[in-house]
């Protein structure tokens, strides 16, 4: 993509293509995609590129569209203005704010946030027309990665006998498909400037959003994050208001779950991109990740605990 693309995607934003003074500024962050920001008529917004070949990756835009829009609607993520069709660019209200950084986030006071945020999504945004299953969406991409001649880690036979576990133990109490967003990296999340003592926490790109688990949120937050032990209980009481051994296993079995997904995410990158970029160091880290996390001691327990029905 190239500035020929945004030219072109301004285009089709009526307000923007009508406006006589443009001004247009690359935004960092981006991997697969490209975000602009965009000043007109003393307005701000950011334009998103969406990646070439990213449906490989089982993304759907309209889906990330309507989740965005939603989120949106409540407070959660930059308000949606335009969704430029057929190729699925997002146009959102430019965020005046700052990163919150790693180490800030995981303090009690952000954790608190964070989950009253998520909470807000899973409970309150619309049926999206997408399935986010991390167990189905690992067996898609080990399929497109195998096309592709992607390396794979010697133990992946292991690995899958792993996976299979959590799945297994999960299944005896099925989850809820709910509205979930399921890419939690400390990237997607600003602190916005607004009036008040305390900045407004906003999420940013939902291109993975889909009907999922709130586990896989909460543990692919906790995993992005690194949380200690005390860090999750705070996240979970936060969420739910208690911290039951079932709760706290669940999210235990998700984070390497989504571990396992970043990894199968890099492994598919190394057959189908063309950027420069160190995708197989990127799964390489990953795997070893996962393969820390099901080793644990209390690797047992979190599958008995898991497996409990939840009080109705």
């Amino acid at each position: 993509m190239s500035t020929l693309a945004i030219d072109k995607a301004i285009e089709k934003v009526p307000f923007l293509a009508e406006s006589k003074n443009i001004k247009k500024t690359p935004l960092s962050g981006g991997i697969t995609n490209l975000n602009f920001r965009i000043d007109a008529d003393g307005k701000a917004y950011v334009i998103r590129l969406a990646g070439e070949g990213t449906e490989q990756l089982g993304i759907k835009r309209d889906v990330e569209y309507a989740a965005n829009y939603a989120a949106g609607q409540l407070g959660i993520a930059p308000e949606v203005v335009f969704f430029i069709e057929p190729e699925g660019y997002i146009v959102t209200r430019f965020v005046n704010g700052k990163r919150i950084m790693p180490e800030d986030i995981v303090k009690p006071d952000y954790l608190a946030r964070v989950a009253k945020k998520l909470r807000l999504f899973h409970m309150r945004a619309p049926k999206l027309n997408g399935e986010f299953n991390v167990f189905r969406r690992v067996e898609m991409l080990t399929k497109i990665s195998k096309s592709n001649n992607a390396k794979f880690p010697h133990d992946w036979d292991w690995i899958m006998q792993k996976t299979k576990e959590v799945e297994n133990a999960l299944e005896k109490d099925p989850y809820t498909p709910t509205p979930t967003h399921n890419d939690l990296l400390n990237l997607n999340w600003l602190e916005e400037e607004v009036a008040g003592d305390i900045g407004e926490i906003r999420l940013l790109d939902w291109e993975y959003a889909g009907m999922g688990d709130i586990f896989f949120d909460l543990g692919n937050f906790s995993h992005h994050h690194r949380l200690n032990d005390d860090q999750v209980r705070i996240f979970l009481h936060e969420y739910f208001g208690e911290v039951t051994d079932r709760q706290y296993a669940r999210l235990r079995l998700m984070w390497p779950m989504s571990e396992l997904h970043e990894s199968m995410w890099g492994t598919t990158q190394t057959g189908i991109s063309k950027l420069e970029e160190d995708f197989q160091g990127y799964a390489d880290l990953w795997f070893a990740r996962f393969r820390q996390h099901v080793t644990d001691y209390r690797w047992d327990q979190w599958l008995k605990d898991a497996s409990r029905k939840s009080r109705k």
